[in-house]
């Protein structure tokens, strides 16, 4: 389940509007309406902090996967960093419709790849002139 189904079911739970939800967490409406349709997730992790709070629950269950790689690759390379990673996740996700592997063969692949992503940033550290360097 993504990211925006789970929020939306919690929300749905506690008999919140969408707005109601906005002003507890300190977003706006069109940002919890963001969220739930999965146009975007959360830039900064304090929000999901926020919501499991909120909804008294471990933010784990609010992560997925893709998500903990994605706000991870942004933590350590940026911007541009998190775009990559968000493009390697749905490009990887074409790789697996209308597929027959299992959910646990799909996770094992995926954290393949993610794990491929981190050691390949790593690599080509050495590439980086040293003023970009941290």
């Amino acid at each position: 389940m993504k990211f925006g189904d789970k929020l939306r079911d919690l929300r749905k739970e506690k008999g919140l509007t969408q707005t109601e939800l906005g002003k507890e967490i300190g977003v706006s409406l069109r940002t919890i309406i963001s969220y739930e349709t999965g146009k975007s997730y959360p830039k900064k992790r304090e929000v999901y902090s926020k919501l499991a709070k909120y909804f008294d629950i471990d933010i784990n269950f609010l992560l997925t996967e893709d998500e903990v790689f994605i706000t991870e690759a942004k933590e350590k390379y940026g911007s541009r960093g998190a775009k990559q990673a968000a493009e390697l996740v749905a490009e990887i996700g074409g790789l697996f419709a209308g597929g027959e592997l299992s959910e646990s063969d799909k996770d094992a692949i995926m954290r393949s790849l993610q794990q491929a992503y981190w050691d390949a940033k790593e690599d080509n550290k050495k590439y980086t002139p040293n003023k970009y360097r941290k």
